[in-house]
């Protein structure tokens, strides 16, 4: 029987199935209609990058140089009653020394400008296949956690002491196919579509795969979480979960930063201050208890006991690069039922505008998530920015909200917290 992989698992391969010449990975997927879903296989160096074009295994360039990794195309073979979408037949004896890791990749062909994403992908899975014997090494099944993603990092075959060894990734990204094919040392051109790793008249569909750390050297690592600089929320509903990377989530740091004018003054020696913009949450815990964690109250919180979220920071003026910021207790997950990050004018005009709120959520090993407060009432002095929810006790997924109200208690009645609130001060 072979070995049901899940997310973040390695595997070896050829240590304990010294026999294997040729290694087959297929993959598959089901779609919904008009929604094209592109394969790829990127041969990585030790610094982690392709040498170039010719290392990026799709459509148009289906072999490597060397000729030991390449598309099956039109000869694919059905293994355990099972044709695959893509396979892969690598020779792993042949393949050059200086490739020291195959990705596997699945990304949506324009996936960004049709508004499509891996939510209308079901049944994704990878396995591995002794080409010899056609038996079933592994399997990873891909699971439906990714709701704006285009693109999915399914797993690794990667060097590890002269052996062969599998990793199941299963990561999803957004932003931007030609950005992620450049991280991985591909150039893509941003205003016309990426040449062909050869010399083809087809054009190329641009693909995805964020950077990768160097093939790892004994020690074994803990194969790190694939990084993206910044992942932006932009729409009302979007959601996206927090990748958990060696076994925990870690610290999760959610800054709050916005513009102002600097305080003036004017006629007859009077002087207007700024927008006070000052960030605090809601959040609920699995046990029942509830509150507020802010600086209005002088509520601060606690990270390593409950709530597991404090605030460290009161920007008065918003000049301090650095802004305020709460911090979640990633490793406390499975005690941490909700969150609402939220916004609020303590003192000063109402205006959101001219604020220019910006919210960061960053974790180790993770991109950015930001959610910019770009739709203003400037009649209400809160904002809910965002709503972190448990998944599973694993991780937290992201919901961007921006919705504003006319206060905490206004607030707390719209995502039913159920607190009693008085005056505060700070």
């Amino acid at each position: 029987m072979e070995l049901a992989l899940m997310k973040g698992q390695k595997a070896d391969i050829t240590k304990n199935n010294p026999s294997i010449k040729n290694l087959l990975v297929g993959m598959g997927w089901n779609t919904a209609a008009g929604v094209d879903v592109d394969f790829s296989a990127f041969l990585l160096r030790a610094n982690g990058k392709t040498a170039g074009d010719q290392d990026l295994i799709f459509y148009s360039n289906p072999k490597d140089v060397s000729g030991s990794i390449q598309l099956a195309s039109g000869n694919k073979r059905s293994f355990a009653g099972k044709t695959d979408t893509e396979q892969v037949l690598i020779a792993i004896s042949d393949v050059p020394q200086t490739i020291e890791r195959i990705s596997f990749t699945l990304t949506i062909y324009d996936g960004e400008a049709k508004r499509q994403n891996f939510s209308s992908v079901n049944d994704a899975y990878i396995r591995v296949i002794d080409e010899g014997t056609g038996r079933e090494i592994l399997r990873y099944d891909v699971g439906k956690n990714f709701s704006i993603e285009t693109a999915i990092v399914v797993g690794d075959l990667y060097r590890y002491n002269g052996e062969w060894k599998f990793n199941a990734i299963g990561s999803g990204y957004s932003g931007g196919l030609a950005a992620l094919c450049n991280s991985f040392g591909i150039e893509v051109k941003a205003d016309a579509p990426a040449e062909a790793p050869t010399p083809a008249p087809a054009p190329v569909k641009a693909p995805l795969i964020p950077p990768k750390p160097p093939a790892p050297i004994v020690p074994e690592p803990s194969s790190p979480p694939i990084s993206l600089s910044k992942i932006s929320l932009t729409k009302r509903g979007d959601v996206i979960n927090l990748q958990k990377g060696a076994g925990s989530l870690g610290e999760i740091v959610v800054n709050l930063n916005w513009n102002q004018k600097k305080a003036s003054t004017g006629f007859f020696g009077r002087s207007s201050s700024g927008v006070d913009l000052d960030v605090g949450c809601l959040y609920e815990l699995k046990n029942g208890m509830k509150g507020s964690v802010q600086a209005l109250g002088n509520s601060f919180g606690d990270f390593s006991r409950a709530p597991y979220v404090s605030l460290d920071g009161d920007d008065r003026t918003g000049s301090i690069t650095t802004g305020e910021n709460l911090r979640i207790n990633g490793n406390k997950v499975s005690e941490i039922k909700r969150i609402v990050i939220y916004a609020y004018i303590y003192e000063g005009a109402t205006n959101w505008a001219e604020a220019a709120g910006i919210v960061t959520i960053t974790q180790t090993g993770g991109p950015d998530i930001e959610v910019r407060m770009d739709e203003h009432n400037n009649r209400k002095g809160m904002c809910a920015i965002a709503m972190i929810e448990n998944v599973n006790d694993q991780t937290f997924s992201i919901q961007r909200l921006v919705q504003y109200f006319s206060g905490h208690k206004e607030l707390d009645e719209a995502y039913r917290w159920g607190l009693r609130w008085v005056q505060g001060s700070k």
